[in-house]
């Protein structure tokens, strides 16, 4: 019999690895979640999976459906550019909280992480380019020294990380100049405060645009007719 701490220890492990799956655009819109097979792929039982999926549903990422349907969210329009306005304040703040805590060798893992998108992207890569814009934001967020900002920041982008995964090919990022991912680099190793802030809020503007063009399309386009079904005999 499994003890209460290590379930407890087990369903956070699962919550983890499925909030990793979500932030990284691993999981699109609508994907369905299996208890078995998840279960299965993560070597443990069916409970501590079911208490991970109860968690993320409450968290806005996943719902729970009638006939044990589990499914990624897709978000409105609405509710993603809702969540954008969130992150336009607080992603800023986060970056330069971590400013003054952010060395060479930091500067130097993000440069890595955005030649790494960069690279994935020239390849069509597309999952290693979602993967390496998540290491180069949270990588510099998570030297805010702010525990409850990096956390409120983890639940925003497990609910825009599967929209992230519909950026490529689509809606693949364009910047009007230089790729504001450069523009963050060069206010941290300058240490401006307010061109880094304003650089942060341009990379979700500016890099965004197209993805909520392709969402706004999405919603516009009339709803596919279900076929008719031929009647009984």
């Amino acid at each position: 019999m499994i003890a209460e701490d290590d379930a407890t220890v087990l369903s956070d492990s699962v919550y983890a690895r499925l909030r990793t799956a979500l932030m990284r655009g691993e999981l699109p819109p609508h994907h369905r979640l299996k208890v078995r097979d998840l279960a299965r792929q993560m070597g443990t039982s069916e409970t501590p999976v079911r208490e991970a999926l109860v968690h993320l549903a409450h968290d806005g990422a996943i719902e729970i459906k009638p006939r044990a349907l589990i499914r990624v969210r897709r978000l409105s329009l609405a509710e993603y550019l809702e969540v954008r306005d969130i992150r336009l304040e607080l992603e800023p703040m986060a970056a330069e909280r971590a400013l003054p805590r952010i060395d060479e060798a930091g500067i130097a893992a993000l440069e890595a992480a955005h030649a790494r998108l960069v690279a994935a992207e020239e390849g069509g890569d597309w999952p290693v380019a979602l993967d390496a814009n998540v290491d180069f934001h949270f990588g510099l967020y998570q030297l805010s020294g702010m525990t409850t900002l990096t956390e409120v920041l983890h639940g925003l982008w497990i609910r825009i990380g599967p929209m992230l995964s519909e950026l490529y090919p689509a809606a693949r990022p364009t910047y009007a100049e230089e790729h504001q991912h450069l523009a963050v680099l060069d206010a941290l190793r300058r240490r401006d405060a307010p061109a880094l802030r304003m650089a942060i809020r341009q990379d979700l503007i500016e890099g965004g645009r197209r993805l909520v063009r392709h969402l706004a399309n999405l919603e516009a386009a009339p709803a596919p007719v279900p076929p008719e079904r031929s009647p009984r005999p």
